[in-house]
């Protein structure tokens, strides 16, 4: 029996649709097994992401709770020695007329003026014969003379030696060479305030040898 084209598909769509259907069915279990491999594929992917977080923990530094990097990272690194033997000031002097003069006394290189409060220095002792220097002084009577005394003052390994004292009547322009060239290393010049001709000289001499200029000098001239 022949049974109307309506009716079997009716029957067909009734088979479909029924919740028993075999095609439902299969349709339920493939979209069970993508979710299954859905939920696999991220519990997977989960314990490596932990394995990266935990090498980069290892990797960056523990920082302690009280000194840590916000606290000195404005701090910077700066030379604080060992120092060299050269750069080394021995003395300087300040016109008490002017505070903006000075004479700068260096025992490794020569004897240096400012006149604009050490914004700016000049040599004025350039052709003496000595370039170590152990002392100077300005004439608390006379700013325009001083003297200085040749031969540094720091006994160390390496030290420079002078020949004698000097002293300058116009402000450190021309110098003149007023004795004790044996005393190699002078180590303070102090004028009476009371009467600029009466200077006192301390000669140390040789400090590797004996004999020389040494001991407590005085004149009463001048020079």
């Amino acid at each position: 029996m022949k049974l109307p084209r309506l009716l079997i598909l009716f029957l067909f769509g009734a088979l479909i649709l029924s919740p028993n259907s075999p095609i439902l069915a299969e349709k339920k279990h493939s979209e069970q097994k993508k979710e299954t491999t859905k939920e696999k594929s991220k519990k997977s992917a989960k314990p490596k992401t932990k394995e990266k977080d935990k090498s980069k923990d290892k990797d960056k530094p523990k920082e302690d709770s009280i000194y840590n990097s916000s606290l000195v990272g404005g701090l910077k690194f700066r030379s604080i020695g060992p120092a060299y033997c050269s750069g080394r000031i021995a003395d300087f002097a300040v016109n008490p007329k002017n505070h903006s003069e000075w004479f700068v006394a260096v025992a490794s290189g020569h004897v240096w003026k400012t006149v604009n409060n050490g914004t700016t220095f000049e040599p004025v002792f350039d052709n003496n014969g000595a370039y170590s220097i152990g002392c100077v002084v300005i004439d608390p009577n006379n700013s325009a003379v001083v003297w200085v005394g040749t031969g540094e003052n720091n006994h160390q390994r390496s030290l420079g030696y002078g020949n004698g004292v000097y002293k300058s009547a116009d402000d450190g322009k021309s110098w003149k060479n007023m004795g004790l060239k044996d005393s190699r290393q002078i180590g303070k010049i102090v004028i009476d305030p009371r009467n600029s001709d009466v200077v006192y000289v301390a000669a140390e001499g040789s400090v590797w040898g004996p004999g020389g200029d040494r001991g407590l000098y005085k004149t009463t001239d001048g020079g």
